[in-house]
């Protein structure tokens, strides 16, 4: 296991235990970022870095009992909370690296990601791995409940230039992983990119 493995786990293992009730109220922004991506019944959706599985049930709702959701995650703990939570009844976990998915080339119809894209130790390969297992014309979503600001205060830090969530960065990194960027939302009250799996 890489060093970028062992500190994602070390980080969101210890947190994992009261993840959902340190952020009770983001149950909304999920549900309102899930509805953009779009989904129809049936279609075959992945949450990547689905942590306790927060997307899995408006994911569930959009696809219906005929569609597919998928959750992967790198940490044992987030999954086993998303498991206690009953969150595995609305999709299949997955202990996973979002580097190397165990899925067919193809064989999704969307993918989204909550906070994910600070925590991967090379944004354009794994984007790329991402755009590998969905369609042409499928759509990603790369979402935070609330923006980057916000972000950054809640942590103590200011925003800097390099921030891969910055559009001037994210649309030129998503470009080069074989995603075209649709809409960039970056407010108080959330952050979410949509692109879409170019051919």
């Amino acid at each position: 296991m890489s060093d970028d493995h062992t500190r994602v786990q070390e980080f969101f293992g210890a947190r994992a235990a009261d993840w959902d009730s340190r952020f009770p109220d983001d149950g909304p922004a999920y549900a309102a970022a899930v509805a953009e991506l779009g989904l129809r019944e049936g279609d075959r959706v992945l949450d990547a870095g689905c942590g306790t599985g927060r997307a899995l049930p408006p994911l569930r709702a959009a696809v219906g009992r005929s569609g597919v959701v998928l959750g992967a995650d790198l940490t044992p703990a987030m999954l086993q909370a998303a498991v206690r939570a009953g969150r595995d009844r609305e999709g299949q976990l997955l202990l996973a690296d979002v580097a190397a998915l165990p899925l067919r080339p193809e064989s999704l119809d969307a993918v989204f990601g909550a906070g994910l894209i600070a925590h991967l130790p090379r944004p354009e390969a794994n984007l790329r791995e991402l755009a590998r297992v969905v369609r042409p014309g499928g759509t990603l979503a790369l979402f935070h409940p609330i923006g980057r600001a916000a972000l950054a205060a809640r942590q103590g830090r200011q925003i800097t230039p390099d921030d891969l969530r910055a559009e001037p960065n994210l649309r030129p990194l998503l470009a080069g992983s074989g995603w075209r960027m649709t809409s960039y939302a970056d407010e108080d009250a959330r952050f979410l990119a949509l692109a879409v799996r170019e051919d």
